[in-house]
C-alpha cells in the first residue's frame, strides 16, 4: 500500500538577522498580509489558505523557504521516501521527542518537513 502525501499549510520563510525586520515589515505593511497573533512570539500571516511565518534565524546568510507535506502515516511515508533516494535532514531543526514526522530536502534542497497532521 502507498502512504498517501500532500500538501500541508505551513510554510516557513528562514530569514537571516540583517533581513528579518524588513522582511516582517514586507509582509506585514507593504503587503499587508493578516497577521496570526495566536502563536506569538512566532511570526505568521495568513497566505491564502495557509500560513507562511518567518523565522528569524541568524546563522543563515541568505533566506530559505520550508514547505509541509501531511500523510496519515509519517514512518511509512518517510520509508518510502528514503526508498525512492530522498535526503532526510532531520538534524536541521530538532522536532522534540516522539514527533511523528520528519524532515527531508528535495533535488534543489528545499527543505519540507513531513508529518501526520496532528503531530504538533
Amino acid at each position: 500500500m502507498t502512504t498517501k502525501i500532500e500538501g500541508g499549510i505551513n510554510i516557513a520563510m528562514k530569514v537571516p538577522s540583517h533581513q528579518y525586520e524588513a522582511t516582517v515589515a514586507f509582509y506585514r505593511d507593504t503587503v499587508g498580509l493578516a497577521p496570526i497573533p495566536e502563536k506569538a512570539p512566532a511570526v505568521g500571516f495568513k497566505l491564502g489558505p495557509n500560513q507562511l511565518w518567518i523565522d528569524e534565524d541568524a546563522t543563515m546568510s541568505q533566506a530559505e523557504v520550508w514547505l509541509e507535506l501531511f500523510t496519515p502515516n509519517s514512518g511509512g511515508a518517510l520509508q518510502r521516501l528514503a526508498e525512492a533516494g530522498v535526503v532526510r535532514c532531520d538534524p536541521i531543526e530538532p522536532l522534540g521527542e516522539g514527533f511523528r514526522g520528519g524532515w527531508i530536502m528535495n533535488p534543489a534542497n528545499i527543505v519540507h518537513m513531513v508529518r501526520e497532521p496532528d503531530a504538533w
